[in-house]
C-alpha cells in the first residue's frame, strides 16, 4: 500500500480513472474469506489525507473525550441549514469567523477558505 509522497505521486500519475482502479493501482486491496477482492476504500482516503497534511490522529479531537464515534456524514436540517458539528470543526482547528467560499460541483460542495489558493483552479 502506497503513502506519503508515493501515494501522491501515483495518483497524479494516474490521472483520470475510476476510483476502483485507482484503489487498486494504490494498493488498498485485501482478500474476502472466499477469495474475491475487497477494495480498501476507507484505508486509501485515510491514507490520501495523511500524506496531504490532514492528521485524523485517533478519531478524537483535541479535549474530546469518549461520546459517538464521527460518521463523516450529515443531513439538511428541517430549515434547509446543513450542519458541521463542532468535532469536525474541531479536527480542522477553525475558529468562529473563520470565513469560507462555497465552492459547487456535480453533487458535491467544497468549503475553501477566503484567500487560500483551490487546488483544482
Amino acid at each position: 500500500m502506497l503513502t506519503g509522497a508515493d501515494l501522491l505521486a501515483k495518483v497524479k500519475d494516474l490521472g483520470d480513472i475510476s476510483k476502483s482502479d485507482l484503489v487498486r493501482a494504490c494498493g488498498y486491496v485485501s482478500q474476502k474469506k472466499d477469495g474475491s477482492e475487497r477494495l480498501n476504500f476507507t484505508a486509501f482516503y485515510e491514507a490520501l489525507l495523511n500524506a496531504k497534511g490532514l492528521d485524523l490522529g485517533n478519531g478524537s479531537p483535541k479535549g474530546r473525550r469518549g461520546g459517538r464515534k464521527l460518521s463523516y456524514s450529515t443531513k439538511i436540517q428541517f430549515n434547509g441549514n446543513l450542519m458541521v458539528g463542532n468535532a469536525y470543526t474541531a479536527m480542522l482547528d477553525l475558529k468562529p469567523g473563520d470565513e469560507f467560499e462555497i465552492k459547487l460541483g456535480r453533487k458535491m460542495i467544497r468549503l475553501v477558505p477566503l484567500g487560500a489558493e483551490d487546488e483544482d483552479e
